[in-house]
């Protein structure tokens, strides 16, 4: 009889462990159609994926992944939660409203204030989804793709900070995409510039793009 310490322990599949069920909404969003940037409105709460396809010599990488309809390489995925969510309850049957829609609304605008992005040049997917599974389905992504604008230059998400408050550093991403009005009065990272961001994300793209199949 053979020694049964050699013999390997399979753990059972468990369909409703919560990294499958992240795995299986994260996965449901990528079936979705991939839409302009904003999309048409719409009513729902969930999350989402932007996708580049410009030349901004940088994301080389990143658009060669995403054209010819592949969109296989998101630059940046995200949640919208309904507002009972964002003051720490779960927001479970409240009403969305507009809120992932807004969203879309306000990266679209982001993108279009800086002096080198073309909004024409990126693509989004979403999916509304029940309000519980949003931010499990929303790590499943990053872990997935490790998307360049959530891991690395972190700052695309920001809102502007109010009067007041810009005795803030500059995010990574508004050094590297200068235009958003409101950054403009937030001060400069004294230890890094923009060739410093653009070499960590040279570094970060050829460590990362392996890992994505085309």
């Amino acid at each position: 009889m053979s020694d049964s310490k050699q013999i390997p322990r399979i753990t059972p599949f468990n369909p409703l462990d919560k990294k499958n069920l992240g795995e299986s909404v994260a996965e449901a969003l990528l079936l979705r159609p991939v839409h302009e940037m904003p999309p048409t409105p719409f009513i729902g709460a969930g999350i989402y994926a932007i996708y580049y396809t410009g030349d901004f010599s940088d994301y080389a990488e990143i658009a060669k992944k995403n054209r010819k309809d592949k969109y296989g390489w998101p630059i940046y995925v995200g949640k919208a939660v309904p507002a009972g969510a964002r003051k720490g309850g779960f927001g479970l049957d409240s009403d969305p409203g507009q809120v992932l829609y807004k969203r879309l609304v306000e990266h679209t605008t982001s993108i279009q204030q800086t002096e080198n992005l073309d909004i024409r040049d990126f693509a989004c997917r979403y999916l509304v989804v029940d309000d519980i599974w949003i931010p499990l389905a929303e790590s499943m992504l990053i872990e997935m793709f490790s998307p360049l604008w959530n891991q690395l230059i972190d700052g695309f998400g920001n809102h502007d900070p109010g009067s007041g408050r810009y005795n803030q550093q500059k995010s990574q991403w508004d050094i590297l995409h200068p235009g958003r009005p409101w950054a403009t009065k937030l001060k400069d990272p004294l230890k890094r510039n923009n060739n410093g961001v653009r070499e960590a994300v040279a570094e970060y793209i050829v460590s990362t793009s392996p890992k994505i199949q085309e």
